[in-house]
């Protein structure tokens, strides 16, 4: 569309007349005004002075109103393209998030009461482990079961199992049943001993008060055992002790109810849905009493 002013006097008044006039096509230039060189004076032709269809006015204007008509479209054209563009770096990022930073899970049962409920919302920091960190002492993990807690199921082979397993460690895919979440209370290296009810956890002989984090009313174990945690592996237990099968309840298994540290998916770090639940998961000083107590438990 033209940005020019209509051919018309802005005030009303009759255009000025005679050779030494200016003329009106002087003071405001419009399209379709043409200057007739023997005449003396610029004339501002109407649409029904024009040349014809070929004339001309009836170019220019031909060639306005195509411009104006097709602007509109391609800018349409080009925002859906933007945002198509954007939409799709958005979802990248999000992936990328997902499979290397950060991911959501969701609490399915009461096996870390109170520390996390059912219905709770997690963020795993996938990052806590990385660059040649390992899980320590009173951390809450997110772990994959299969082979520990699970026995590995035979996946037949083909392109749509693998699939749904990359699918699965970037996120895109539900985790299942095989995701488990638990605290950490035994590395590698260290002996882990219950003497049954009534009686603490010991690490490398050590009692830990785990009070602060057990469920009220719960013992440290109902059930008396002595492990030593192989290297490269953990001993997980549940806060919820009475309501959680954990690593002691593996120990005649083939892992012996140990969790590879390949096996992490990353630390449980805060608890973001419901709004009244929102908490960091730090680490307990409980645990601290363990530190330096040799073996190659202490691995940072």
């Amino acid at each position: 569309m033209s940005t020019h002013e209509p051919p018309a006097d802005r005030d009303g008044r009759p255009a000025p007349t005679g050779a030494d006039s200016p003329t009106r096509s002087a003071v405001v230039s419009a399209p379709g005004a043409r200057v007739v060189p023997d005449a003396g004076e610029a004339v501002d032709r109407g649409p029904d002075d024009a040349d014809g269809p070929e004339g001309l006015d009836g170019a220019a204007g031909g060639a306005d109103r195509t411009a104006s008509d097709e602007e509109p479209g391609e800018g349409g054209r080009s925002r859906s393209r933007e945002l198509l563009l954007l939409t799709g770096v958005c979802l990248f990022v999000l992936l990328l998030v997902n499979a290397f930073v950060a991911r959501p899970f969701s609490v399915p049962s009461e096996s870390m009461e109170n520390t996390l409920r059912p219905g709770d919302r997690l963020i795993v920091n996938k990052l806590s482990y990385a660059f040649g960190g390992h899980p320590r002492r009173g951390d809450v993990v997110v772990f994959d079961g299969t082979g520990s807690f699970l026995r590995k199921p035979l996946e037949p082979a083909g392109l749509g199992p693998s699939l749904r397993s990359f699918g699965r460690e970037i996120g895109l895919v539900p985790a299942g049943d095989t995701v488990y979440v638990k605290r950490v209370v035994g590395i590698g290296g260290d002996r882990v001993t219950s003497a049954g009810p009534g009686h603490p956890i010991t690490v490398n002989g050590v009692p830990v008060d785990e009070s602060g984090h057990l469920f009220p009313g719960d013992e440290p174990s109902n059930v008396a055992f002595d492990v030593v945690v192989p290297p490269g592996k953990l001993w997980v237990m549940g806060d919820h002790r009475s309501a959680s099968r954990d690593s002691r309840d593996h120990l005649g298994e083939p892992g012996g109810g140990f969790v590879p540290e390949s096996k992490v998916i990353g630390r449980a770090a805060w608890v973001v849905y419901p709004v009244g639940h929102w908490a960091d998961l730090d680490r307990p000083d409980a645990y601290a009493a363990a530190e330096g107590t040799g073996g190659h438990g202490e691995q940072g």
